[in-house]
């Protein structure tokens, strides 16, 4: 997210009081469209199949950017659903860099998770370990952040219990029961007749990419620009796969 504006003033402690103005999202964070039956009087909200590719791209890009194209690289350190926003039209904008930093040569590498920043189920294993702030990082976070989007389950769900994750639980299921973990309010959204190509032609694939990215070991993790291209590629085909389908659909029913 791009600031519109800066602000300071002084409270009546004389304290300084500096703030950044954003843009206000309106459509809120993507955990409340994906998540909304943990927010007391909040109304059902469904993400079409299309919108959840489409968020995902967006937020490939947002981070193959911080990662490749700003110098020094800055890695985000605290990707999760409620630091997601959606704008009217739904395009999704990377936020909070409270806790982000610039790969500077000579960076000290945290003594503890505090330093780090983060959030429990998101946050790279490596980083309990000691080991230094990267990229790679941030690519495990979109991993685990690509499979909530498409089973709906939070990585801090009662089931993920002992050595199982949902990075384990979804690879376990992967590829002939996945129908059975994807979340079912997704495909509610699309044509009947196109479940079994959406399944094959984009699901599977997305599912592959959220498992290879939230690997355990950094060096198994593809870098954010294969990423971004590779979810460029699916948005690309599903749309024009459903426009297809769509006028097929209306021929058919003659509507």
């Amino acid at each position: 997210m791009r600031p519109v504006t800066l602000c300071s003033t002084v409270d009546t402690g004389n304290h300084e009081f500096k703030a950044l103005i954003f843009k206000f999202m309106v459509n809120g964070s993507l955990e409340r469209w994906l998540h909304c039956e943990y927010y007391s009087g909040m109304p059902e909200r469904v993400l079409s199949l299309g919108q959840r590719i489409c968020i995902a791209a967006d937020m490939a890009s947002a981070l193959d950017y911080i990662h490749n194209q700003v110098t020094p690289p800055l890695v985000h350190c605290d990707l999760k659903l409620s630091n997601i926003l959606l704008d009217n039209d739904m395009t999704a904008r990377l936020g909070d860099f409270g806790s982000a930093k610039f790969l500077f040569p000579g960076l000290i590498i945290p003594k503890s998770l505090v330093e780090v920043g983060g959030t429990i189920g998101y946050m790279a294993p490596e980083y309990g370990m000691g080991s230094e702030i990267t990229t790679g990082g941030d690519v495990h976070s979109f991993g685990v952040l690509l499979l909530e989007m498409l089973t709906g389950k939070q990585p801090t769900d009662d089931l993920f219990v002992d050595d199982l994750s949902l990075h384990s639980f979804t690879e376990s299921m992967f590829p002939d029961r996945l129908a059975e973990i994807i979340d079912p309010h997704m495909m509610r959204e699309e044509s009947q007749v196109g479940t079994e190509v959406w399944m094959q032609s984009y699901i599977i694939p997305l599912v592959a990419l959220g498992l290879s990215c939230s690997m355990k070991s950094p060096k198994d993790r593809p870098g954010m620009r294969d990423v971004c291209a590779k979810l460029s590629a699916i948005k690309e085909g599903f749309t024009k796969s459903h426009t297809e389908l769509s006028s097929l659909t209306a021929l058919v029913t003659g509507s």
